[in-house]
Parts: C-alpha cells; sequence; structure tokens
C-alpha cells in the first residue's frame, strides 16, 4: 500500500516508551510511515532503550538512519520525542566559548524549520533539543512538562497555561507541542491533520 508519506521522529537512549508504541501504531493507520532518526556516531545502525520503568527497559528501537544526513523535506513532519533521549542529542563532545551548538540533531532541526510549512512536533521534555537552538523557539507559543519550564522560557518560548499547569497541547503555526505522554492521542491527532494540511497545500 502506498503512504502517504513519512514522519521523522529523532531519538536517542532513553526515549518516552508509551510515546514510541503510540507513535507506531497511530501514524501507519493514517497512511504514513514512521522512521526514527539519529546521531549514529559513525556506525551504520544503533540501538537505544526507553527511559527504564520498574527497572525495565519497555521499549527498544534500531536506527540506521543518520541524522546529519538527512533533509527534512523528504518528511511530512518531524517530531522529537519526549524523556531525556533530546537532552542527550542536543551533547557536543568539544565546545568553544560562544560558538552555537551544532550537535547533528541540532542543526536538522534548524533545517527542519526553515522548510515552508513542515509540522514539527515536541512532546513533554522534547523540547530540551530547541532549547539548543533557542531562536526556533522565542516568541513561539509551546507547551511543556512543568520540570523543564525555566528551560523553555530561557529560550524565549512563551508558555500556554490552563489554570495551575501548563497546557495540554498548543498550536503555533506549524509547530505541535504537548504537555505530557498521557495527551500523547491529541498530540497525534493534531499533528496528523497539520500534515494532512500540509499536503494538500
Amino acid at each position: 500500500m502506498k503512504t502517504r508519506g513519512k514522519v521523522g521522529v529523532l531519538i536517542e537512549e532513553h526515549f518516552d516508551a508509551t510515546e514510541h508504541r503510540r507513535f507506531n501504531a497511530y501514524f501507519p493507520e493514517r497512511g504514513y510511515e514512521v522512521e526514527y532518526l539519529s546521531h549514529l556516531w559513525g556506525q551504520p545502525a544503533l540501538r537505544f532503550g526507553s527511559t527504564p520503568e520498574g527497572g525495565v527497559v519497555e521499549e527498544e528501537v534500531t536506527v540506521t538512519a543518520e541524522v546529519a544526513a538527512a533533509d527534512p523535506a523528504a518528511y511530512s513532519g518531524i517530531i522529537a520525542i519526549g524523556a531525556h533521549a533530546m537532552d542527550r542529542l542536543r551533547h557536543e563532545p568539544t565546545v568553544r566559548a560562544g560558538r552555537r551548538n551544532e550537535a547533528p540533531a541540532v542543526a536538522f532541526l534548524r533545517r527542519a524549520a526553515a522548510v515552508t510549512s513542515l509540522p514539527v512536533g515536541a512532546i513533554c521534555h522534547s523540547q530540551w533539543l530547541f532549547c539548543a537552538a533557542p531562536e526556533l523557539l522565542r516568541g513561539q507559543r509551546v507547551t511543556c512538562a512543568h520540570n523543564i519550564l525555566c528551560d523553555v522560557e530561557n529560550a524565549g518560548g512563551e508558555i500556554v497555561y490552563e489554570g495551575d499547569r501548563t497546557a495540554d497541547l498548543v498550536i503555533d503555526g506549524s509547530l505541535v507541542t504537548a504537555r505530557h505522554p498521557e495527551v500523547v492521542d491529541r498530540f497525534m491527532a493534531a499533528f496528523a491533520d497539520a500534515m494532512d494540511i500540509c499536503a494538500r497545500g
């Protein structure tokens, strides 16, 4: 069966298991292939595990797509998966004062943001990757996990609140953000709608 396009999901060790399971079920049902991307450090493939729950790694994924070589325009949408994976993906082995973060996944995110109308999604902790490129967050209305509020605000993101917590879901242009894996179904539905709209032009 011909797919409607590909969803590129950025991933690393300690990703959210719930999101991984739901992405793999939901997007193919909507006609979209899911492809996982990461920095492979010169290896042909790397295997990553989800954040352990009760000492058990519930989900694993083998990634063969190198994010440094990926073209964002080849995807219908790009999602940064939640949990601590995006903190790992913004790592740079060497740094210098005054130099912007050039980790391969951060550079890919900048390229993705430059593709007109390409939906980009972030859920829970995944805006840690965006914080390494604050120009992508500055002035954007977003939501995120409560414990990274300060990171997102310091990067210039405008947090949307609902009462005494951050909003469940926020859409600002082509950026779709969600607070927590417990709202992953709402996030995926909104993201799929954004891809459908983009495909129609």
